[in-house]
């Protein structure tokens, strides 16, 4: 086994232990270094870590593209929303595709070491529940799951006071916590839980927030199974992600020519119809 090949299991090993449940997978073994340059004839390759559901998938779509043009697209498969920064400023990783922008900025040392490269689609954020069907039915002191991370958490604020739920002091933004409600007339509570785990909490609240991605993974259609949900517009584009100075880099921009390719505008809108994915370009 290569050097090359022990680091990829040895990436695969971090991410299987610092998520809980987790997984890291490769598509198959990595064949040269990161970032490195390939011998004459030897494809270059690109490593680039992804969450399952739609990131993946969009990146497998387009692996002949970039083959075609030379490039060894190598996709890892996270389930959580840290490891994939955590790798990607390690140099385990060229790339990574999870996340948005208020995320990115939410940790000083990613804001710091990364870089967002481009933008592709947007997941609409919805509240979700077993328990009832409207909004109208959020009894007094109803409990309500949210993501512990501080831009998912404030989004879902946003997203409550936006339906009339709560109300946020003023200036409280993307960023926003349970501390920055100023009127709360039905007296919610709420739990703040890893995004990840909000689909099996459904069960022990009365709703839930989830990202587009983990709720599509739950087998929820976000349309027609969310209570509300973000509109089309949202602010949330989901993003490509790589270490600052990079942004330039030739694998990068044959990346971003695939994804933001007629033919994965196509594939979005063939296979995402519950508009639970959406292409900004």
């Amino acid at each position: 086994m290569n050097k090359a090949s022990v680091k990829l299991l040895s990436l695969a090993a971090l991410a299987l232990a610092l998520t809980a449940p987790g997984f890291a997978r490769a598509t198959a073994d990595r064949s040269t270094a990161s970032g490195t340059a390939s011998p004459a004839g030897t494809p270059t390759t690109l490593v680039v870590g992804a969450t399952a559901n739609p990131h993946a998938i969009l990146l497998n779509l387009v692996k002949p593209d970039l083959e075609a043009q030379g490039i060894d697209l190598r996709v890892i498969e996270f389930a959580d929303y840290v490891v994939p920064n955590t790798a990607l400023i390690s140099g385990d990783l060229d790339a990574n595709f999870f996340q948005h922008i208020p995320y990115l900025e939410s940790n000083p040392e990613w804001s710091r070491s990364l870089a967002n490269a481009f933008g592709v689609h947007v997941e609409p954020f919805g509240l979700y529940s077993v328990k009832i069907k409207s909004i109208s039915e959020l009894k007094d002191g109803s409990t309500i799951a949210i993501p512990n991370d501080p831009s998912n958490g404030g989004r879902a604020l946003l997203l409550l006071q936006a339906n009339g739920l709560i109300t946020l002091k003023s200036g409280a933004g993307i960023t926003a916590t349970p501390l920055d409600i100023a009127d709360n007339p039905k007296k919610l509570q709420f739990r703040e839980l890893e995004a990840a785990q909000l689909p099996r909490a459904l069960e022990d609240v009365d709703a839930a927030t989830i990202n587009g991605n983990y709720a599509l993974e739950a087998g929820f259609n976000p349309i027609r199974d969310s209570l509300i949900i973000e509109g089309a517009q949202s602010p949330y584009v989901n993003i490509v992600v790589v270490r600052k100075g990079f942004e330039s880099d030739p694998r990068i921009q044959a990346l971003e020519k695939a994804l933001r390719s007629q033919k994965v505008k196509d594939f979005i809108s063939a296979n995402y119809t519950d508009g639970s994915v959406v292409a900004i370009f």
